[in-house]
């Protein structure tokens, strides 16, 4: 897994699935605050007038030259939960982010599993 520090310097790039299809473009990391190791990222989608932050695994993914390549197909990552350019993800939100990646979810009621950095 690649260090949070160096992701960072990649926000704006573009995300590809898997087959090289470009998805999007890299928006932010989020954390698992259980680890404080970077699990999902944000990936803006959609025309320039309408788009939003979908979520998106970062288990199996990869850094390229000039992309970071994710383990998922692009119509899956496409479908995820999202949230707005200028939004949020709220903790009551965040089992749909996990079950539509068939990610397990463990976090207390008042917890947060995941933090955006």
């Amino acid at each position: 897994m690649f260090q949070i520090e160096d992701i960072r310097q990649w926000r704006g790039r573009d995300v590809i699935d898997a087959s090289g299809s470009k998805i999007g473009q890299l928006e932010a990391i989020y954390v698992d605050t259980l680890t404080d190791e970077p699990f999902f990222a944000t990936v803006k989608v959609g025309l320039p007038t309408r788009q939003r932050l979908v979520f998106a695994p970062l288990d199996g993914a990869t850094l390229g030259p000039e992309h970071l390549r994710l383990a998922y197909p692009k119509k899956h990552v496409r479908d995820a939960p999202s949230i707005d350019t200028d939004g949020e993800l709220f903790a009551a939100a965040e089992p749909a982010v996990f079950s539509h990646y068939d990610i397990p979810y463990e976090a207390g009621p008042s917890e947060r599993r995941l933090a955006r950095r």
